[in-house]
């Protein structure tokens, strides 16, 4: 089986490789070969199968073609201009979020057999403000660039799997923590802050008010939605190849107790309100909860960990890790 992960040098890029090159195998099929592509090639990596890193434009179709050549059984299309930033530069934004992902159709749409196409979407591609508790069916009607860009994206690849193009699974990731790293320009990048800098002995700003409510995963679980999706039955998703995965709704006052319980009163103490109309106005158009049926129902998503699990889980997985990177 050969797999190409576009944004394979971001942070869930990164996961999912690592994950893949552990295992060997996806659906009980040996995994034969791996690409890995980003704007600069990623790191190299060590895996039991040929692992090839690739660097340049996701919107270039040329460029893409070769980070998915003839043979390829999965794409994963993790590759983007988050939030805040596609916000702030629409042409950037246009360019990565929307002729990027046509660039993938086409690139996908030359192969000799339709591949299995993952497309991270994004909760930001609705709206409805804090008091939504959207259902399956809800409209997506979204209050942000990016959000606009995740949709169209969405519509492109539903109408290429109806035709026959490939076969896609749209995931509309909630906002993923915690993040390991720096703080990046997402708007929703204060969410893994508030948990993340703590941890790392440092004080972080908190740009919303304590009862704000946020749809959120972890890392851990993304990766294995990831996983999922790359071999599920599309056959039960019919024409809609959306999703809305089971995550879990929490306040930002909800976060801070979990820390608390995790690394101490000292650690949420470091956290201080510093309220930035421009973030807010962005996050919340977002809604704060979804039903997800359909993805625990009918399609087999697992269910979110608890809140402290997923402060735990930075703890093993990465908390060593960014120290190294930030040099702390």
């Amino acid at each position: 089986m050969q797999i190409t992960i576009l944004g394979g040098g971001g942070f869930l890029g990164r996961k999912l490789a690592g994950r893949l090159a552990r295992e060997g195998t996806l659906g009980g099929k040996a995994i034969t070969g791996l690409t890995l592509f980003d704007l600069q090639a990623p790191p190299a990596l060590e895996a039991p199968f040929p692992v090839r890193c690739l660097g340049g434009d996701v919107a270039d179709a040329a460029t893409v073609r070769q980070a998915i050549p003839a043979g390829t059984d999965v794409v994963v299309h993790l590759a983007a201009v988050v939030s805040a930033q596609a916000e702030a530069d629409f042409d950037l934004g246009m360019q990565v979020n929307l002729h990027g992902t046509l660039a993938v159709l086409q690139a996908c749409r030359a192969l000799p057999k339709p591949p299995r196409v993952v497309f991270t979407s994004s909760v930001a591609s609705f709206s409805g403000g804090q008091e939504a508790r959207l259902e399956d069916d809800a409209r997506q009607l979204p209050g942000n660039s990016y959000g606009a860009q995740k949709a169209i994206g969405e519509l492109l690849l539903q109408d290429a799997s109806r035709k026959g193009f490939l076969d896609a699974v749209n995931i509309r990731l909630p906002t993923v923590i915690i993040r390991p790293g720096r703080p990046n320009k997402a708007a929703s990048s204060f969410v893994s802050a508030i948990l993340r800098e703590p941890l790392l002995g440092l004080d972080t700003e908190l740009p919303v008010p304590e009862d704000f409510a946020v749809w959120i995963c972890s890392p851990r679980r993304a990766v294995d939605w990831f996983l999922h999706a790359m071999t599920m039955d599309t056959g039960p998703m019919g024409l809609d190849r959306g999703i809305n995965p089971p995550g879990r709704s929490a306040t930002v006052g909800k976060m801070l107790s979990a820390l608390e319980a995790v690394a101490g009163p000292a650690a949420r103490a470091r956290v201080q309100h510093a309220p930035d109309p421009a973030i807010a106005a962005i996050v919340g158009t977002w809604p704060g909860s979804f039903t997800a049926d359909r993805a625990r129902h009918l399609l087999g998503f697992s269910e979110q960990e608890s809140l402290e699990q997923i402060v735990q889980g930075f703890i093993e997985d990465d908390l060593a890790a960014t120290r190294a990177e930030r040099g702390l």
